[in-house]
């Protein structure tokens, strides 16, 4: 994980453990709480939706944009930024031998995943966030 546990700095939205783990399933908990990761492919939204948005299922705050979604085939949604600047907070994760940019729900702190950069992809960014189904919530656009 990064160099800041999760929960470890206060946040819009601050729960003790024990509301997260009624409010999240177990796997939801283990991924936005304790920065696990989902099986590669495993996810309902690698598919690159036509509409909508996305929120973190941790607190409902907007996140991602479908517009912004591309398919990387990498195995989880990927997109060149979120939809607002505000809406992230990126951490140096040093874990598993490698240096990665995790990406946080900035209101409630929770896990969404990676962002990679120059890795070649036709995007106005050159940046993939790349994030855990599990940690999103889609919703159409009326």
């Amino acid at each position: 994980m990064s160099t800041d546990p999760i929960g470890a700095r206060p946040y819009p939205l601050t729960i003790s453990d024990e509301q997260w783990r009624e409010r999240l399933s177990p796997e939801e908990y283990q991924i936005l709480r304790q920065g696990a990761t989902e099986r590669p492919g495993s996810g309902e939204y690698e598919e690159v939706r036509p509409a909508g948005t996305y929120a973190c299922r941790g607190c409902g705050a907007e996140l991602f944009t479908a517009k912004t979604q591309f398919d990387a085939h990498c195995g989880w949604p990927s997109f060149y930024a979120p939809s607002d600047s505000d809406a992230v907070e990126l951490l140096e994760d040093t874990s598993m031998g490698m240096r990665r940019i995790e990406v946080r729900c900035a209101s409630c702190g929770s896990h969404l995943g990676h962002v990679f950069e120059g890795e070649g992809f036709a995007t106005p960014t050159d940046e993939r966030f790349c994030i855990n189904s599990v940690s999103l919530v889609h919703s159409d656009d009326a």
